[in-house]
């Protein structure tokens, strides 16, 4: 079937005039185009939500000022995205977050990469006006050693709750509590664990405060003392594009590039937490021969020369079917590919298997 054409609308923004697909949002037209509007519970990820209130905009006949992450661009509207009114709203707002908010910045790890730090910095908020009654905080119990919650820094944006029902389909967090201590929490502030938690660390990657943070990362590193490097996942055959945080050339976390690769920003638990074993200590470096009862270094050429050696020596022994193959989900198709060729045109076996069937 033909694609049906897209249409393209017509609005202004700012004085701009800019060309808009259907169904784009205005606070994705606006991004397209360069006009930087703030935003603390949007994720690309997931679905809008209008939750934070800092993407008010103005748009001509109609009241109020609508949320631009929930409203269609349509043809003809003007769009304001930049006014007196409007910063004074979109301050409001952060003081008003600031003001049921734990300022720990100097010991959260977040630091650098909060994007509540960056907004009250745009507006010069050093402090919130406001005084009163703070949220009742619970204090939990973390049976884990990969995610941290704290929530004196959480903003109930709710970005948890979504990724883990939008994205993960888990629903380990919900709002708890009513009204104005309603918060984003686990049944019965329950531990991860018992709330079935899978630990893939979504939740942690959307946070945009310091209210969830990975441990292993923990205490090492600030984010303006690292570089990211970026890799394809070994740990299946998917292919995930991932992003290692490095410092002094050791990996110190790990991360995912937003609308980049197959898996748009999304990790799974081996992913996003299984990478300290890049610098165990008993990693093997190099290849290793059985020499007089003992397992000693060796060169490639020499591990493959007996590799190939022995193969063919137990093939013409005991026939092919004496030998079989496992191949490993952290290898590329064309690796498993030409290592089934291997067993069967070489060697001459249909005895392969996959870990990943296991």
């Amino acid at each position: 079937m033909p694609k049906a054409p897209t249409q393209v609308m017509k609005l202004t923004v700012d004085g701009r005039e800019l060309a808009a697909q259907a169904g784009k949002t205005v606070l994705e037209v606006c991004r397209e185009n360069g006009i930087r509007i703030p935003t603390l519970c949007d994720d690309p990820r997931l679905e809008p939500y209008g939750g934070c209130r800092l993407c008010l905009v103005q748009i001509e006949g109609m009241r109020g000022f609508p949320t631009s992450c929930t409203t269609l661009a349509a043809d003809g509207m003007i769009v304001t995205t930049d006014s007196d009114e409007i910063v004074d709203l979109r301050r409001s707002v952060v003081e008003l977050l600031l003001s049921d908010h734990e300022l720990r910045c100097l010991s959260c790890d977040s630091a650098g990469a909060c994007a509540l730090q960056d907004i009250a910095y745009e507006f010069g908020i050093e402090e919130s006006p406001y005084a009163g009654e703070r949220h009742r905080v619970w204090d939990g119990i973390e049976d884990n050693e990969l995610i941290e919650r704290d929530y004196t820094k959480c903003i109930s944006c709710g970005r948890c709750v979504r990724i883990c029902h939008e994205v993960q389909g888990c629903d380990v967090y919900g709002y708890t509590d009513r009204g104005f201590e309603a918060i984003p929490n686990t049944p019965y502030a329950s531990s991860l664990f018992a709330a079935g938690c899978e630990f893939c660390g979504q939740c942690v990657s959307t946070c945009p405060v310091g209210a969830l943070t990975d441990m292993p990362s923990r205490y090492r590193g600030r984010i303006w003392e690292t570089s990211v490097v970026e890799s394809t996942c070994g740990y299946c055959g998917v292919g995930c594009t991932i992003g290692y945080r490095v410092k002094e050339g050791r990996i110190i976390g790990a991360q995912a590039p937003l609308e980049r690769g197959v898996n748009k920003g999304n990790l799974c638990a081996k992913g996003r937490f299984g990478w300290s074993f890049t610098h165990h200590p008993d990693r093997l470096q190099t290849p290793l021969i059985r020499r007089d009862g003992e397992l000693v270094p060796a060169t490639w050429d020499e591990a493959v020369s007996l590799v190939a050696e022995r193969l063919g020596s137990i093939r013409d022994e005991h026939g092919s079917d004496a030998i079989g193959g496992l191949a490993s989900a952290k290898c590329t198709n064309e690796e498993n590919y030409l290592f089934q060729k291997l067993l069967r045109a070489a060697i001459g076996t249909h005895n392969i298997d996959h870990c990943a069937r296991l």
